[in-house]
């Protein structure tokens, strides 16, 4: 097992997550898969399946009513979602963590990712966020299947 400091949610860990809350669910996910941005974070290899986000086209979707929550989709998108890219450097490199998305409930939470942290670990809105450095460190022993545990 490996500990790296990292940022969680502005409201802490929970065991009770609900979509908006803030919290990082206390749970051990499943990494499912990455999405990067072209030419950042050069030298990033990992073995996760990965695919390149497209500017003002992939978005994931955070309404809970819609049957598309919890998911990866096309923007435009007509419910409320999320671009994956970014105008900072959060998503340069984001794992996707199985919380509610293997089986999903309505507004149990989404788009928990681990992703880079912002430079002062500022808390993220509920994933996971580690330096740029660590990334880079990690991004080649990421596979699918392997876990990430939150812990209290």
């Amino acid at each position: 097992m490996l500990s790296i400091f990292c940022a969680l949610g502005r409201s802490g860990t929970t065991i009770r997550k609900r979509e908006g809350d803030g919290g990082t669910p206390v749970a051990a996910m499943s990494l499912l898969s990455a999405f990067r941005r072209s030419g950042r974070l050069p030298g990033l290899r990992s073995t996760l399946p990965s695919r390149m986000v497209r500017e003002r086209v992939d978005g994931w979707c955070d309404a809970p009513t819609h049957p598309a929550y919890n998911r990866p989709v096309r923007l435009p998108f007509p419910a409320s979602t999320e671009s994956l890219a970014r105008p900072d450097r959060l998503y340069d490199f984001a794992v996707v963590l199985d919380w509610n998305v293997r089986q999903r409930a309505r507004h149990r939470g989404s788009a928990i990712f681990l992703h880079i942290a912002r430079p002062d670990y500022a808390p993220t809105e509920g994933c996971v966020a580690v330096s740029p450095r660590d990334m880079l460190r990690l991004a080649p022993h990421l596979r699918k299947g392997a876990t990430l545990r939150v812990c209290r």
